[in-house]
């Protein structure tokens, strides 16, 4: 407990963009929130007034950081689930707790509970040698898709195998290297949607609407809040499955449960995060309750925020461009504002590198091509500090 404060600490382990944003959020209910960031110049160690340096795989710097927190939570999922099973049996309130957290941080985990309670899953069977993959995509067809059971991110540690030649030619150095491997199906999809919700330790259970994500080289590029054209019922379908995952799984926080909707308008689950999420940053404009603020609200036990649709919204991530501009971030900002005063940009205080995650931007209106003209054309000009349709800053 914060004596100044009279209230709780949290603390994050994790000083990515995510804690950035939750630490923007924290401030507003009373909380300056702890970080745990790895180094120097962290996007979050930027803003955050209070944090500690050391590794998420290391302990004792878990512990340490641990004894100065009320709650501990993540923006990320590679804590080891021994070190956060460790922390729960000494004392330390983890939430999202490790029980829940480890069908985040493993696929064949997820999958085979997934399968327990009877949700839709592609079909799937762990890869322990060769054998194993070329039987499942002969039964099942090619292609198949191969995953990394732990590590895997932003289309990291996945791959399509398209024949049983090239599973038998890519699969025996995964193995060799020690990788935890399963394969699955390829669900024929019409397109990629993303179920946000948040659960309180108390049982409370919160929805924003279904949002549609658009995917270039594996990574989230954009998102349209609310899914075009998804029904009522469609939508019903999906936040209720995310909500009795979320109850199942006996999550704290936030969670998103990624979805392939099929050409029939069923649901397939893909994978499950939980933590704030990319498909979620359109709520900080776009909804009553930003994904951030109810992270927090929900990880203190506080009663969740109503997530009511403010304006559906764009969002675009503006990704670092493959040759940095000589242009300044504050220049680009500056033209940027002067074409289109109504967006509504976050940055993370990063560094430029190709396909780094810079910050996202946030365009309200209608969900046509207009609004995701506009969105694509912001984060393009803050990426590379070109217009992509030709507009002249003079």
């Amino acid at each position: 407990m914060d004596t100044r404060t009279g209230l709780p600490i949290v603390g994050m382990v994790g000083g990515g963009q995510l804690a950035r944003m939750t630490h923007q959020a924290a401030i507003a209910l009373g909380q300056s929130l702890r970080v745990l960031a790895v180094g120097e110049g962290e996007s979050a160690g930027l803003v955050a007034a209070d944090v500690t340096h050391g590794h998420h795989t290391d302990l004792d710097a878990l512990r340490t950081f641990a004894r100065g927190v009320d709650v501990l939570t993540f923006d990320h999922e590679h804590v080891p689930g021994e070190h956060l099973r460790a922390l729960a049996d000494e004392g330390v309130v983890v939430r999202p707790g490790p029980g829940a957290l480890a069908h985040a941080q493993n696929k064949l985990l997820m999958r085979e509970r997934m399968a327990s309670l009877g949700l839709p899953n592609p079909a799937f069977v762990e890869v322990k040698q060769v054998s194993d993959a070329v039987k499942f995509g002969d039964d099942h067809g090619w292609p198949a898709i191969l995953k990394a059971a732990t590590g895997g991110y932003d289309g990291k540690g996945v791959w399509q195998l398209d024949s049983a030649d090239e599973a038998r030619a890519q699969i025996p150095e995964l193995l060799d290297a020690g990788m935890s491997l399963l394969i699955e199906e390829r669900v024929p999809m019409a397109r990629e949607l993303s179920a946000l919700v948040a659960r309180s330790p108390f049982g409370q259970g919160a929805a924003w609407p279904v949002v549609e994500t658009v995917q270039s080289d594996g990574i989230n590029t954009e998102v349209l809040a609310p899914a075009p054209g998804l029904s009522e019922a469609g939508t019903q379908r999906a936040q209720g499955l995310a909500l009795r995952i979320a109850e199942q799984l006996d999550v704290a926080g936030v969670m998103a449960v990624e979805l392939f909707e099929t050409h029939e308008g069923g649901l397939v689950i893909n994978e499950l995060a939980m933590r704030p999420h990319n498909s979620g940053h359109w709520t900080m404009d776009g909804s009553r309750t930003s994904q951030f603020e109810q992270h927090m609200r929900a990880v203190l036990d506080y009663p969740l925020g109503t997530t009511d649709l403010l304006s559906p919204t764009v969002m675009a991530n503006v990704l670092g461009a493959p040759e940095t501009p000589t242009m300044s971030v504050d220049e680009r900002l500056h033209h940027l504002y002067a074409r289109y005063p109504d967006v509504k940009v976050h940055l993370y205080g990063k560094s430029e590198r190709p396909g780094r995650k810079l910050g996202h931007v946030n365009v309200g209106g209608p969900i046509d091509e207009s609004t995701r003209a506009k969105a694509r054309v912001a984060a393009h000009w803050l990426s590379a500090a070109e217009w992509p349709d030709g507009y002249s800053i003079h």
